[in-house]
């Protein structure tokens, strides 16, 4: 896993991130899926909303995916305000719909960072001659096509405002690893909990069908700290406990977390479980109380969410029960 570049909830509370998803007919359910579902699980475990999506495509209206359902889609802009633009390929590098090179300029020119997967980054490395990462059966294909292509077998490969990924499953990853850097590390382990996705592979991860077997940080030690947080929610282990059972220096450990994950030990294990109550909270009838000792916080649960997310949780429940504080054109469905 890259080092996250996120402080934590406290700095993530006023930002919202604009994501497009940009389709073309036949696109795969899947890397769509990976996207949209993904950010919305973020959206539910942070206190306030961070991502709005706007799903397009050339001409707007409905378009078909490979398994035959319809999405509804608004067309592109010659101005697009989006942070961020996922790109997904639709298993025919050589469809005309892949060719994008004035929609990505008009992202990348505005300061976006634009995600070709799977065939779009085929067809993005074709067009402009480069080396990157695509799927690996893509990437199988233009070696045939052009002998003198070459592209690494890893998920992602990141050039300036363009990032060319493997697709596929993969895209969860990708997706995961942008949570990471805009939220924080507790905040994408949470999500990919969620998911029961149970290793983040960085961008350097090789395809599965090489053999590769990564960790889910980096440092084996790091994630056996990580899954005794995670096992330990409603009675939190002490950070000398975790030490002593992982045979490190307390010093040893916050070291990695602050090379991994950007976050102190103690930090981190608080945000996981801040993120559990969130979700909680806006996923199930249990009352305050109750939440708050199912995440290990035996007093001052309301005073101390107050602190950190500026709303008490019984505040925050009702605005998001009424929809009051969803990031517009999500999806255009409520939670």
């Amino acid at each position: 896993m890259t080092q996250q570049k996120g402080a934590g909830a406290e700095t993530s509370l006023t930002r919202v991130w604009t994501v497009d998803i940009l389709l073309a007919d036949g696109f795969v359910l899947t890397e769509m899926s990976a996207v949209a579902e993904t950010l919305r699980i973020a959206n539910r475990v942070l206190a306030q909303p961070p991502f709005r999506i706007c799903i397009r495509s050339a001409r707007g209206g409905q378009l078909s995916c490979r398994a035959g359902l319809l999405v509804n889609t608004d067309p592109y802009v010659d101005r697009p305000d989006a942070d961020f633009a996922f790109v997904l390929g639709n298993t025919d590098p050589d469809h005309p719909a892949l060719s994008l090179g004035r929609v990505l300029q008009s992202y990348t020119s505005r300061g976006a960072q634009v995600y070709l997967l799977a065939e779009a980054a085929a067809r993005y490395l074709k067009d402009q001659g480069r080396a990157g990462a695509t799927h690996w059966e893509n990437a199988a294909l233009l070696r045939e096509r052009q002998g003198l292509f070459e592209s690494s077998h890893a998920l992602a490969s990141e050039d300036g405002p363009i990032v060319t990924c493997a697709g596929m499953g993969a895209t969860t990853d990708i997706v995961l690893a942008l949570i990471g850097r805009l939220t924080s590390a507790a905040t994408q382990m949470s999500v990919a909990n969620i998911m029961l996705h149970e290793q983040v592979r960085d961008f350097s991860s090789l395809q599965p069908f090489s053999g590769a077997k990564p960790t889910t940080t980096g440092d084996r030690d790091l994630d056996h700290a990580i899954r005794l947080m995670q096992a330990n929610i409603e009675e939190p282990m002490p950070i000398g406990e975790i030490v002593t059972e992982l045979g490190v220096s307390t010093r040893s450990l916050e070291r990695k977390f602050r090379t991994y994950l950007a976050a102190t030990p103690n930090g981190f294990y608080r945000e996981m479980r801040l993120n559990k109550a969130n979700n909680l909270l806006l996923n199930t009838t249990m009352s305050v109380r109750e939440i708050g000792l199912a995440c290990g916080f035996q007093n001052g649960f309301s005073t101390l969410y107050k602190s950190i997310f500026g709303i008490t949780p019984f505040v925050l429940r009702k605005r998001r029960r009424l929809g009051t504080d969803q990031p517009l054109s999500f999806l255009k469905v409520g939670e």
